[in-house]
């Protein structure tokens, strides 16, 4: 069984769970999110692979871009990725992808961008499903009402991301 290299970095936005495989960077994700067993055994038992605690290149690379994008340094990532997931999370990861730095999307739009415009809920669940957050900005995604809908990291921190990229909410009742 071969190896995900994983270890924690704690941030002012709460704490990720980093992690490589092979060279690509396969989870980046709030380390105590209410599904986290659930996202890490999807991981590993599709990459049938194993988290180890350690160190590389690619997650120092990680480290320091994260770093630059806290500092508002940074807009856009340059990282290798591997996603996990069935096609259809794959398809709403891409499109995720395609959320630039300083704009928001709605579920629906979501939905619409994969091709599926009447999958708002599974391209929502999709979102939620998401490993790779931050760098796959499943945080640009809101509610038509302008709501923050939710967030692995929770609300507040989906708000102070939003906030780091000059994007307020419409709707802060939620």
């Amino acid at each position: 069984m071969k190896d995900i290299t994983v270890r924690k970095l704690k941030t002012t936005y709460g704490e990720l769970l980093l992690g490589t495989y092979e060279g690509k960077i396969c989870l980046c994700d709030w380390a105590s999110r209410s599904i986290r067993s659930r996202i890490d055994r999807r991981i590993q038992t599709g990459l049938n692979a194993v988290y180890r605690e350690g160190d590389s290149p690619e997650l120092r690379e990680l480290e320091q871009q994260l770093n630059e994008y806290f500092r508002k340094e940074r807009t856009e990532f340059e990282l290798p990725l591997l996603t996990v997931g069935t096609d259809f999370q794959k398809s709403v990861w891409e499109a995720l992808s395609e959320i630039r730095y300083g704009q928001t999307r709605t579920y629906s739009d979501l939905a619409e961008m994969t091709g599926h415009p009447k999958a708002v809920r599974a391209a929502g669940s999709a979102n939620g499903a998401n490993a790779i957050s931050i760098i796959i900005p499943c945080h640009r995604v809101i509610g038509k009402n302008g709501s923050s809908g939710g967030y692995a990291g929770g609300i507040s921190t989906k708000r102070k991301l939003l906030a780091l990229e000059d994007l307020p909410l419409l709707n802060q009742g939620d």
